[in-house]
């Protein structure tokens, strides 16, 4: 994700039905591509059998409706600094997650576009299991608006974004290309790392906490070190990319805290690193991003890594996630 942002060939994908809904995200893919000077392809998938309305809209079911209607969106969204294409699936498949993510791929796109509330907005797809699938299937990061009153969504005005660590490999990936999204806005970082508590423990940590609770406390203090000392590390090379950059290590349950903080720093993006293996799982403590994007309380950018990314940076950090 972002990997071609300096050479000015990021491509985005935008899935739209033909909703306000879905529709709401073209001002915030204006600004984005804008800043990129992206290339936007708007995407339409026939379904094999489409509801006769859509968040009480006409849903778009006919190739041709589809083409005139996605048209008349390029037109509005063409300039100078941004090239779009349109496409239509016609082959009416019954999985439009998988779809999406299929397109992304044979088309290159390093980023999808979308809206959700959750149970609208192409139909609520990301909470399903075919979803997971295609997630789990898929390469390409993916930018989450969340609408507010009258399915609009708000300005996309960067100024913090709030960028969730647990000292692995695995999650540093969501960090470049936070970085990459504030030097095109001039936006701050706030680096947060969550050390459990030993009454937030998950799975084996909280056995061998409930077995051996002195010894779990002293890991837990020493993992409290080891992330300060990571922290600076991130923080300096924040600085060196010349994005001013802010970081707090606070104690608890990770997804309690960071949206917590996320709220006290009223931040305008979150950035999250996931690993795909079972759709939106195994991020952070295993279930943070469907929890996170549940809450839908700020845009949220899942930035996808590999399987093999997934390994430890610094030991004494090791206890958290």
């Amino acid at each position: 994700m972002l990997q071609h942002a300096k050479q000015g060939n990021l491509r985005f994908l935008v899935p739209l039905d033909g909703s306000q809904l879905a529709a709401s995200v073209l001002p915030v893919v204006e600004q984005i591509a804008s800043r990129f000077h992206a290339q936007v392809t708007l995407l339409h998938i026939l379904e094999q059998h489409p509801p006769t309305t859509i968040h009480g809209e006409q849903h778009l079911s006919d190739a041709a409706e589809a083409q005139a209607y996605l048209e008349g969106i390029a037109k509005r969204l063409r300039s100078p600094a941004i090239a779009v294409e349109i496409h239509v699936h016609q082959d009416k498949g019954s999985n439009v997650a998988r779809s999406i993510f299929q397109h992304a791929q044979e088309m290159d796109s390093d980023l999808v576009i979308m809206c959700t509330h959750g149970h609208g907005g192409l139909r609520g797809f990301l909470f399903g299991s075919n979803a997971q699938q295609a997630l789990q299937q898929g390469t390409q990061s993916i930018l989450l608006l969340f609408p507010g009153e009258n399915d609009s969504v708000r300005p996309f005005n960067l100024q913090r974004i709030l960028v969730p660590l647990d000292g692995t490999a695995a999650h540093e990936p969501a960090l470049p290309a936070a970085i990459t999204i504030a030097q095109a806005f001039g936006a701050e970082l706030y680096l947060v790392l969550v050390i459990p508590t030993p009454g937030t423990l998950t799975g084996e940590q909280a056995v061998l906490g409930l077995l051996l609770p002195t010894t779990m406390r002293a890991v837990l203090d020493l993992s409290q070190e080891g992330a300060a000392e990571y922290l600076e590390q991130v923080v300096a090379r924040c600085k060196a990319e010349g994005v001013i950059a802010h970081a707090e290590i606070l104690r608890g349950e990770v997804v309690h805290e960071v949206l917590n903080l996320a709220e006290r720093l009223n931040v305008d993006l979150i950035v999250l690193a996931s690993h795909g293996r079972t759709g939106l799982d195994a991020l952070l403590t295993g279930s943070v991003a469907p929890r996170i994007t549940e809450r839908r309380i700020r845009p949220l950018l899942l930035v996808r890594v590999e399987k093999s990314e997934d390994r430890r940076v610094h030991d004494k950090s090791a206890p958290y996630g």
